[in-house]
């Protein structure tokens, strides 16, 4: 595993929005922010998952979350911008985002695979990101310093047979990733990938349904990346994609 010390209430007073935080890694990363001090902001397209996390959170006695549903396929530039101002109006800042939400579409051979199932992985994978990005840096740069994180995947950086969306998504979110990070290589803003690698969720196992969960990662196990992305311990990193474990 990635080795980190989490500090208690390392991030405090920071404000930070998840997206896919209605279960998995998103979810785990959502209450851990929480846990540290952190305001969180819960973003997925499932209302009922996002008010359980949401109901978690108070239940520990941690700052009330906000909610805000959406599905990153449908979602339209207006409605990241809109978000974004939102955020600004009533945190007057963002200290991080973790881009989270992912799509894995199906596993199958490169002639078969389907072109709506294609679209709809690109529309969540790559376009979602790429508008959400662009909406929320100016917000994040309210903030003293802040963290932009995005997912990758062991296939993002080298292809595999039989990923295909999948895989081509995470290349682009990788070059998303590094441009973003050059481009405000000398200001307030970091960015950086995460390679969360295999892990317990059903994402996972519905890649890899014969597979023994019991050996995999859980999300809890892979959080000291996550969290220290998010913290001011990493201000000096930029344009990497780390692996979690």
């Amino acid at each position: 595993m990635f080795e980190y010390t989490i500090k208690e209430k390392i991030l405090n007073n920071k404000t930070i929005l998840v997206t896919g935080a209605g279960a998995g890694i998103g979810k785990e990363a959502a209450i851990t922010y929480a846990k540290l001090g952190a305001t969180v902001i819960l973003l997925g397209k499932t209302v009922s998952k996002l008010e359980a996390v949401y109901d978690e959170i108070l239940a520990l006695g941690l700052a009330e979350p906000a909610i805000i549903p959406l599905d990153l396929r449908g979602a339209t530039k207006q409605n990241y911008i809109d978000m974004s101002v939102t955020i600004a109006s009533q945190y007057g800042k963002l200290n991080g985002a973790l881009l989270n939400a992912s799509m894995l579409g199906e596993l199958t051979p490169f002639t078969q695979i389907h072109e709506q199932i294609f679209g709809d992985v690109m529309k969540v994978n790559v376009n979602a990101q790429y508008l959400l990005a662009q909406a929320l840096i100016p917000t994040l740069q309210l903030a003293e310093n802040a963290s932009l994180v995005f997912t990758s995947s062991g296939v993002g950086s080298k292809g595999r047979a039989y990923w295909g969306a999948y895989s081509i998504s995470k290349f682009a979110t990788e070059g998303l990733m590094q441009i973003i990070a050059d481009e405000y290589e000398n200001s307030t803003l970091r960015t950086n990938a995460i390679n969360p690698g295999a892990t317990k969720t059903a994402m996972r196992a519905s890649a890899y349904p014969a597979e023994d969960k019991d050996k995999l990662a859980t999300p809890a196990d892979i959080m000291p990346l996550y969290v220290y992305l998010m913290s001011d311990d990493s201000l000096d990193v930029n344009g990497q994609t780390i692996k979690a474990q």
